[in-house]
């Protein structure tokens, strides 16, 4: 079967939440392989023109959430600086400008940022475990996300997958996602984005936007405890229902408001392998958030 183009929003920003699983069986990522995917990642962060909103590694997979920005929002100069700093300057300099234009594309495609940083891990992880063949399960998932909002909820989901798995009872204590980074290395080299999708609603400071953000956290993921839960009688609040509904952060095509929805459907109308005109639904328990679904051959890299 052909390989089903991925939907990719051109000429302007967008948001896409990246999933991407091992083909290995168990929990082959260690705190060894972990900590050297966040580099690959930071790494090449600096050369796509990429703005890491928020990520989390865990033992077979990982989310990462990223904004993708246009090359027409880079001057040559700051595409060639970024060139420079990975190739060195005398390679930048013998680029004519037919090649700084396939350049531009380049650093601004999803699929070549997320293969490169794959591809990085893949080599890493055979040399050092002295394995052949391939470390990750054929194509990475992705959701276009929008703004405000949706972004906000998928961040939080993002990192409350260690809660989940049992592995910590608080983000911030789990050092490979968004908020245990923030908390423990103090976002050391400005990696993640201070964005949150919460500038819109006014919250000015990258400061106060992460105190928000862990606070919505916190609130989504019913953090406070055990003897909160006992007083309720175990009844299915709201934090509940909200992890119930996260799985459409990932086996979504479009997730956000009815109208954003509805409008990016008309660009990717062909992708939707169906007879009939498809709606954009609401998710049941996140209030003015829709969705639409593409079949399972096409969420795949």
């Amino acid at each position: 079967m052909a390989r089903i183009a991925r939907m990719k929003v051109k000429g302007e920003p967008a948001v896409y939440h990246v999933i991407s699983r091992s083909t290995l069986q168990g929990f082959v990522l260690g705190d060894r392989e972990k900590d050297f995917l966040m580099g690959v990642i930071m790494r090449l962060s600096g050369f796509y023109f990429a703005e890491v909103l928020g990520l989390c590694l865990m033992g077979n997979h990982f989310h990462l959430l990223v904004r993708m920005h246009p090359e027409s929002s880079y001057s040559d100069e700051e595409i060639r600086e970024r060139y420079d700093r990975r190739y060195g300057e005398e390679k930048g300099a013998s680029l004519d400008d037919d090649q700084m234009r396939e350049l531009g594309k380049k650093m601004a495609d999803l699929s070549d940022y997320v293969k490169e940083i794959k591809q990085d891990f893949s080599r890493y992880y055979n040399k050092l475990h002295r394995k052949k063949g391939y470390f990750w399960s054929e194509r990475f998932k992705s959701v276009i996300v929008e703004n405000g909002e949706t972004l906000i909820n998928c961040l939080a989901y993002i990192d409350l997958n260690p809660i989940r798995a049992g592995l910590v009872k608080r983000p911030e204590d789990y050092r490979w996602c968004s908020l245990g980074y923030h908390a423990q290395t103090r976002n050391r080299g400005g990696f993640l984005s201070l964005d949150f999708g919460l500038r819109e609603f006014g919250i000015k400071t990258g400061k106060e936007r992460l105190r928000y953000f862990r606070r919505f956290v916190y609130e989504k993921g019913g953090l406070e405890g055990l003897e909160r839960e006992r007083k309720r009688d175990f009844e299915v609040g709201k934090a509940e229902r909200f992890l119930l509904r996260t799985r459409y952060f990932t086996d979504s095509g479009i997730i956000g408001s009815k109208t954003y929805v509805s409008k990016l459907y008309l660009t990717f109308k062909d992708y939707f392998a169906a007879k009939r005109e498809k709606l954009p639904k609401q998710i049941t328990g996140l209030e003015g958030v829709y969705s639409l679904k593409r079949l399972a051959e096409v969420h795949g890299v």
